[in-house]
């Protein structure tokens, strides 16, 4: 993208102490911060006239942002992509299950694939091994007081009410198992922005005592854990994939010695089989 003057474009000069350059896909100034007596901010300074001979690359950690040519080796000490140490809840594999080469399968195929024999064979070994087992479940739609404003909104889009309808729904059944109360640990699995724990400290209202570990694996923008402040609840983001996740081991959880309830909203079925074995295996109580 080439860079414009800073000139009117029917939106008006940079804001004082703002990137003079024009972003012509969002219509507007840059809005980062210009060092003192500088135009442009870093990432865009390659538009700087006594800055042009310089030249900016794409950062091999990330490719998302750009950094100068002569200073690369220095930024990659310091870019915040770049690998950092593992905390002591990191055990690489430790969710991975067993890696025994006797008990994995030489070549997995899809159940597609089986032939007519082979697939009836299956069908019996799955029946056997699930004699006895009551595998009846039943829908356990509920509701709580906690969300029935925002769900009255009528600002809501179809997307925002079914969310909101499915939070409303697992602190119902969360409350009804009698999980929902003070003096414990929630701590939410696949947290994306943290909406869930969110609205469970809203639930909670002025509890004693609460915690919320979020274990998300990737960066995410716009996260609601960070609006809360209150003296009788604490947020902790951990970045990790649940694979490495050693709970035991969370200084948290180890500390405080508070029973654990393990939550969570965007999991999906392997996921949620490998939650109740991280919660089961390691002695964790409540589910």
């Amino acid at each position: 993208m080439a860079a414009s003057a800073p000139t009117p474009h029917g939106t008006g000069f940079p804001a004082e102490g703002r990137c003079g350059y024009y972003v012509e896909k969002k219509k507007r100034f840059c809005r980062m911060v210009v060092a003192a007596g500088k135009r442009f901010c870093g990432e865009h300074a390659g538009a700087a006239e006594e800055e042009n001979a310089r030249k900016r690359i794409l950062c091999p950690l990330d490719p998302k942002h750009t950094v100068y040519e002569d200073q690369l080796a220095k930024h990659l000490k310091k870019c915040n992509s770049r690998e950092k140490p593992k905390p002591d809840f990191f055990i690489q594999d430790i969710n991975a299950g067993l890696k025994d080469e006797t008990e994995i399968p030489e070549q997995l195929v899809p159940i597609s694939f089986l032939s007519e024999e082979q697939m009836e064979n299956l069908i019996k070994k799955l029946r056997k091994a699930s004699e006895g087992l009551n595998s009846t479940l039943k829908d356990q739609i509920m509701s709580h007081p906690a969300l029935h404003d925002a769900l009255n909104d009528p600002k809501n889009g179809d997307s925002a009410t079914k969310h909101l309808k499915q939070q409303a729904s697992i602190l119902g059944n969360i409350e009804k198992l009698k999980l929902l109360g003070p003096r414990r640990c929630f701590v939410e699995f696949g947290a994306g922005k943290g909406k869930l724990s969110h609205w469970v400290d809203i639930a909670l209202k002025d509890a004693e005592k609460v915690h919320f570990i979020l274990v998300e694996k990737v960066t995410t923008r716009f996260k609601v854990d960070g609006k809360h402040r209150k003296k009788n609840s604490v947020f902790e983001r951990l970045q990790i994939d649940i694979q490495h996740l050693c709970l035991n081991k969370i200084p948290l959880l180890s500390k405080e010695k508070l029973p654990v309830v393990g939550i969570g909203k965007h999991l999906c079925g392997v996921a949620t089989g490998v939650i109740g074995d991280i919660m089961w295996a390691k002695n964790i109580s409540g589910l």
